[in-house]
């Protein structure tokens, strides 16, 4: 389903209430400003009509909190989420080919070639280069593709899961290519903030690109309040909590494998930056 335009208003026009009103009913909806407008986007042609006739009805969002028939929230099947959410999918798709390719991380001829830095292995030791020694080589992709790497079905589940859950908020509300963008953005921030963690290792995995959307999302609704960004109650502490726990090296002790804590830092900061800037934009322009 193709998100569609309802209004195109001026600048000047206050839709504050009406934008409340539909976060009170959950409507699914996004307010940007193109060509010196404001302009709200819903998903779907039939969506579309019904908030017309919401909004001419009670532009100031003076309705009451009970939910219309005529305006009910979109349940959409998981393939037309699929279409709806490009970015998200294709990011996805390529993960799950990397995770089959790499054989759930066994595969080090093939991970060799994705991991942050090259590697070798003999005698059962790993010898790896130094960053300027493998972009001199201009294998310039590295500084992305170990975002891609997952080692075991538990990590490759967790992190898609996760994934899907936070990109499909933001490709809702800032489009497939700022979706694109952060999501680049903040797998290259958080690679290279394991890598002066840490120094030269193996990591790989989308949780640094995970902290950054949830850092995105936690500060761009506290500057700008929307329905997309608003997570579940206890989602926020939860990653927190676990973020806090990894780094105390507990999983190393107890021999689970290391935490790339250096990615999940990184891409947390990265991601409230992004936050407060997108969300001080949203405000200064709504």
């Amino acid at each position: 389903m193709t998100a569609v335009v309802v209004l195109r208003l001026p600048l000047d026009t206050d839709l504050s209430g009406f934008v409340a009103l539909l976060q009170r009913l959950r409507v699914p909806h996004r307010v940007a400003e193109e060509g010196g407008e404001q302009v709200l986007w819903v998903p779907g042609q039939e969506l579309a009509e019904q908030v017309r006739e919401l909004y001419a009805n009670h532009p100031q969002g003076d309705a009451g909190t009970e939910l219309p028939v005529s305006v009910a929230p979109v349940r959409d099947s998981f393939f037309t989420q699929l279409r709806r959410n490009p970015v998200t999918a294709l990011v996805l798709l390529a993960t799950f080919i990397v995770f089959a390719v790499t054989l759930a991380g066994e595969n080090h001829a093939a991970i060799r070639w994705l991991s942050f830095v090259d590697y070798r292995i003999d005698g059962g030791n790993i010898y790896l280069n130094y960053l300027d020694a493998t972009l001199q080589s201009g294998q310039w992709w590295r500084l992305i593709t170990p975002m891609l790497i997952h080692f075991g079905w538990l990590h490759l589940a967790m992190n898609s899961l996760w994934y899907w859950e936070l990109g499909r908020r933001i490709e809702f509300r800032q489009g497939a290519v700022g979706l694109l963008g952060l999501t680049l953005l903040f797998g290259l921030a958080s690679n290279f903030a394991q890598y002066w963690w840490a120094g030269p290792s193996l990591f790989g995995g989308l949780s640094g690109v995970l902290y950054g959307l949830l850092g995105h999302c936690w500060i761009y609704q506290r500057l700008a309040p929307n329905a997309a960004y608003r997570l579940p109650p206890g989602v926020l502490v939860m990653m927190l909590i676990w973020l806090v726990v990894c780094m105390t090296g507990i999983f190393e002790t107890l021999g689970v494998g290391a935490i790339a804590n250096g990615a999940h830092v990184g891409g947390l900061l990265t991601g409230c930056l992004t936050g407060l800037l997108g969300g001080m934009l949203a405000r200064r322009s709504a």
